[in-house]
């Protein structure tokens, strides 16, 4: 089982291995994408409409550079991206009719072990953590053709990032910082550039970030003390305030977390005890409470949890079992209930997940 922070020194040592998928498309199907750093490649998905099965697509696995770390996906949707952690990359992909993916070189210089990407909501701008140099590098993204330019004055300082997120508005950027145990939030000009870099206390090394479809909360995860840090979010200046009680309560190694698309419901990934807790959140204050049934068994060292744009389906990567485990979301109370078939296998030790809306 690796830590967040121990997926580092994974991906650089990682080298080609297994990997072989097969399947077919269905014409009431969404795709996803899996990072896999171990065998260099991505996995590509098929979810069921309906049953929110996986099968994996025609064309996958997709080649990568060394030890992908992170995918995302161009709001178009014409786009995706990859980090590549082990040669300190940002790839470039185009999206096919049948969500295959084509890589259009060249790939542009990162940091030092890129482990995560953000895009704005408006697809201006592509941000990447890079966790062996302390800096985020932001890009300008071309509309038409996906490429990406490193605007001026990138990359910027910051400490041992492991995770980003952006505020819905687009208008604020958090860094999680793991060896400082802190959160920093930045204001994101016109021109993609980073200002302020305020630092917040979060927990012992803050490995991800969850912020409520509302841009009203922020949630840190804090793996190495089983808990995860709860904030108000000022809109007008992106500042961080610690709720009462924060931090709160999880399973053993949380990794990471992600809110349903109503904003009603958090998960949390708890990579040490192999399950994933679920919370309902107060729409006024944003304290969490434990959802009736939680925690929910997951596979071993779940390290990742994606929701799906339909609000119907989690999915839980699990490093360990080398495979995703499906559940159905309870519109009503939150609760988890596994899906038919509950699993698919990704190769060796997935490290990441997006679906694009």
């Amino acid at each position: 089982m690796l830590s967040r922070s121990a997926l580092l020194l994974f991906m650089m040592l990682a080298v080609a291995g297994w990997l072989s998928c097969g399947g077919h498309s269905s014409h009431a199907t969404h795709p996803a994408y899996v990072t896999v750093p171990a065998s260099n490649h991505l996995v590509g998905f098929n979810i069921d409409n309906k049953s929110g099965a996986l099968s994996a697509m025609s064309h996958s696995p997709f080649a990568t550079g060394n030890a992908p770390s992170s995918v995302t996906v161009h709001p178009s949707k014409k786009f995706a991206y990859v980090a590549n952690a082990g040669d300190a990359t940002a790839a470039l992909y185009t999206i096919g009719a049948s969500n295959e993916l084509t890589e259009v070189p060249p790939r542009v210089p990162t940091g030092a072990s890129p482990i995560a990407l953000a895009i704005d909501p408006a697809g201006g701008f592509l941000f990447a953590a890079n966790a062996g140099s302390n800096s985020v590098s932001v890009y300008s993204i071309n509309s038409d053709s996906g490429a990406l330019s490193e605007i001026s004055g990138s990359p910027f300082p910051t400490t041992s990032p492991l995770a980003l997120a952006l505020s819905p508005s687009g208008k604020f950027l958090y860094v999680a910082n793991a060896t400082s145990g802190m959160v920093s939030a930045y204001g994101i000009q016109s021109t993609g550039a980073l200002t302020g870099g305020v630092s917040f206390a979060a927990g012992t090394n803050p490995s991800a970030i969850a912020i409520d479809p509302g841009g009203h909360f922020l949630y840190v995860t804090n793996e190495t003390s089983s808990s995860f840090a709860g904030f108000s979010i000022d809109s007008t200046s992106g500042a961080l305030t610690v709720m009462p009680g924060s931090p709160f309560a999880a399973g053993t190694n949380p990794s990471t977390a992600a809110f349903d698309i109503s904003g009603k419901f958090l998960y949390v990934a708890n990579l040490g005890s192999n399950n994933v807790s679920g919370f309902t959140i107060d729409r006024g204050t944003g304290l969490p409470t434990q959802i009736s049934g939680s925690p929910f068994a997951a596979g071993t060292a779940p390290l990742f949890v994606a929701v799906d744009p339909s609000g119907t389906f989690l999915f839980v990567g699990n490093q360990s079992s080398n495979n995703i485990s499906g559940f159905t979301i309870d519109s009503s109370t939150g609760a988890l209930k596994a899906t038919s078939p509950s699993t698919a296998g990704t190769g060796p030790a997935p490290t990441s997940m997006f679906i694009p809306k």
